[in-house]
């Protein structure tokens, strides 16, 4: 971020974008502590949430001939998403209690 901040480019443009960028890394800092992230184990890329979508949303979904309203897609959704995650029973309680 220092080397962003060394710029000085003369089109206002540009300008602004460099603003645009300084101002989101120091906002979002806290979120891109990739080496402590990765030291702990934990992913830091987008592409082991896309597989889990794909697993557990796109499988079932998108079946041959499936068509699904918003609100029976995110039902759907939902028992597999506690079934997969070994809280079926968790999900059943606390659809009876409230």
């Amino acid at each position: 971020m220092t080397a962003l901040k060394r710029l000085r480019p003369r089109d206002p443009a540009v300008q602004e974008k460099v603003r645009t960028a300084v101002t989101y890394f120091q906002t979002n800092a806290v979120r891109m502590r990739y080496a402590k992230f990765r030291s702990e184990s934990l992913f830091v890329g987008s592409g082991v949430v896309e597989a889990g979508c794909k697993t557990v949303i796109g499988h079932r979904l998108k079946q041959s001939g499936m068509h699904w309203t918003v609100r029976g897609a995110n039902s759907i959704i939902a028992l597999r998403c506690s079934q997969l995650s070994g809280r079926w029973e968790e999900f059943w309680e606390a659809r009876s209690a409230g």
